[in-house]
């Protein structure tokens, strides 16, 4: 069996590693647009921090590596054009466009990063100090740039994930930084403000300038800087980051009669097949099932990419897997503190027909007579009616154990429980790391009372 992946990154890498595990004599054959297979995009602000001083070692495996599990590499070559019927793709390459035939065909093709209506932006480039940052390729670019012109001052358009790593990351390397953000808080679709707000403290307890609900409507080259114009005034900085969020790659599947949902995502079901016979997608460019809501999703994050890859690829090379879906779960560093959430906040419970409550906690990490304790705020989303776990917002020190704590309430929402039943839970005690009731237990009380 010919099996044929169009994209290298998470869910890519992992159709590929899973379909030659599966069917060994299958032949599995990844084409990428770059030439960096199988790289953590998500360390990418580690490496620009200089905390990872060498990009290559962002490589989850080496191209050595995957060919040496079988599978047949090809780097520079951009597919421009699928056809189901005749099952064949072709190619751009460096040298000559080529054509390749397959059995079955997995399409991985991520995410395209969004470029928000900025008058200017589509002018201006990375050899004018304004980057994007989605590909190993544009943080090159980015750490060149920075380099090369004794970047000291940036301005990040977009709060989100991204927009906050590299606001600490571009801090520690001793940038000037400043952060535009049209919405209201940091992490506008992870936090509520009662929570953005200590995020956004700890950004500015470190020198990083943080204003929300401001627009920025122009850019400018002027002389060997950029001016940033915003609806509160105008920045001059030497570098601009683009990071206001991405949007499906899927021009390649509509063109090739691959349906698509109102959010241009590929619609897949629970095996990661699409519409097209022979054809299965998964990760930044699929929609997402979720296991608190009946309609799909859209939540682009790695995690995500490599368990619906590992499907997708399964599933090609003769599997009958099913995706169990998702609660959402994501976690962050921010300096001293991490964020992390699961589930749904008020508003898209709402949304999705529950009644959601949310209840605010403070509980510390370990015992207070230990040295060392600290705060752990959580914020706890139930449905007021049923009792059933909705969602959870955490923010903690680095080092309180926050993902930890985060992963216990994703299981509970994975597994359909109920607030009250987090208190049955038997987890893990001793005086220097919790609690007989953990933090997590403790805000499951505190709602059950306010309820």
């Amino acid at each position: 069996m010919r099996i044929l992946i169009v994209g290298g990154s998470d869910a890519g890498i992992s159709a590929a590693l899973r379909a030659r595990e599966y069917a060994p004599d299958s032949t599995v054959t990844m084409l990428l647009a770059d030439e960096y297979p199988n790289f953590s995009i998500c360390g990418i602000p580690y490496h620009l921090s200089g905390e990872v001083p060498d990009w290559r070692d962002l490589a989850h495996r080496t191209a050595a590596d995957i060919a040496a599990s079988g599978i047949d590499v090809r780097i520079n070559h951009t597919v421009t054009a699928v056809d189901p019927t005749a099952k064949s793709v072709t190619a751009t390459t460096p040298d000559c466009p080529v054509e390749l035939t397959f059995d079955r065909l997995v399409i991985g093709t991520g995410a395209d990063p969004l470029r928000p209506p900025i008058a200017g932006l589509d002018s201006l480039g990375p050899a004018d100090g304004v980057h994007l940052l989605h590909t190993m390729g544009e943080a090159r670019r980015l750490d060149a740039d920075l380099e090369s012109r004794g970047v000291r001052r940036v301005v990040i358009i977009g709060a989100g994930y991204i927009g906050i790593e590299m606001a600490e990351a571009l801090t520690n390397r001793g940038v000037a930084v400043a952060v535009l953000e049209r919405l209201d808080n940091v992490l506008p679709r992870t936090l509520d403000q009662q929570l953005a707000a200590e995020i956004t403290a700890e950004l500015e307890a470190h020198g990083v300038e943080v204003r929300c609900g401001t627009t920025v409507t122009e850019l400018r080259r002027e002389g060997d800087g950029l001016t940033v114009v915003a609806a509160d005034g105008e920045r001059s900085a030497d570098a601009v980051l683009v990071v206001s969020g991405v949007k499906p790659a899927t021009a390649l599947a509509a063109a090739s009669g691959v349906e698509l949902d109102n959010r241009g995502a590929i619609v897949v079901d629970r095996q990661m097949r699409t519409n097209v016979p022979d054809v299965w997608a998964a990760g930044d460019c699929v929609h997402t099932h979720h296991a608190l809501l009946t309609e799909p999703s859209y939540v682009p994050l790695g995690t995500t990419a490599h368990k619906q890859g590992r499907i997708a690829g399964e599933n090609a090379a003769g599997g009958s897997k099913e995706f169990a879906g998702i609660v959402g779960t994501q976690v962050v560093r921010v300096f001293e503190r991490v964020v992390a959430a699961t589930g749904l906040r008020d508003q898209e419970a709402s949304a999705a027909g529950y009644v959601p409550f949310t209840v605010q906690t403070t509980a510390d990490d370990h015992k207070r007579y230990y040295p060392g304790a600290t705060p752990i705020q959580v914020r706890l989303t139930g449905d007021r009616e049923t009792g059933r776990l909705l969602g959870a917002q955490l923010v903690g020190t680095h080092g309180a154990e926050i993902a930890k704590r985060v992963d216990t309430y994703a299981v509970a929402l994975q597994h359909g429980l109920s607030v009250e039943q987090l208190l049955d839970l038997d987890l893990a005690y001793t005086p220097p790391l919790g609690s007989p009731w953990d933090a997590i237990q403790v805000a499951a009380q505190n709602w059950l009372a306010a309820r």
